[in-house]
């Protein structure tokens, strides 16, 4: 399996590559989420969404393959291309914002039990629960806290 390196995000001009990872991978993990919900939250990544974190993008073979955007020490995204699901490409951006962005926490969508798994599976625990995602929309969140290092 080729490796994957971590690199930051060149910014703005790379957004539509890392908007159609964004899609792909939601579109692949996020059975629960309404159409126009995703739709919306889609037209605001490249305008509000990225340029408010620090992003890191995955590359393998010189293409994007996943990135992850970090705020204060919480993973606020962390989205893999979906034909690379389940090739360490999530372990190693997630292993990269823990060393490199002491993030610590992470809240994640609790209809979306991989992705709870995989933070479980590396040290994070639950704290916490919403009813509603940050947007005031009806996706509960489960709020995960960094217990042990993966």
């Amino acid at each position: 399996m080729p490796v994957v390196s971590i690199r930051p995000s060149i910014g703005a001009a790379e957004y539509p590559t890392l908007a159609a990872i964004w899609r792909g991978a939601v579109d692949a993990t996020h059975d629960f989420l309404a159409e126009a919900d995703r739709d919306e939250i889609e037209t605001r990544l490249q305008s509000d969404y990225f340029p408010a974190v620090v992003l890191a993008v995955a590359e393998r073979d010189g293409r994007p393959v996943g990135f992850s955007g970090v705020l204060d020490g919480t993973l606020e995204m962390l989205f893999v291309d979906a034909t690379h699901r389940d090739s360490g490409i999530g372990t190693a951006l997630l292993a990269h914002a823990i060393k490199d962005h002491a993030v610590t926490t992470v809240d994640v969508n609790e209809q979306n039990a991989s992705a709870a798994g995989f933070y479980a599976h590396r040290g994070f625990e639950v704290v916490g629960r919403s009813e509603t995602d940050e947007a005031g929309r009806p996706y509960p969140l489960l709020h995960l806290r960094l217990s042990r290092p993966a």
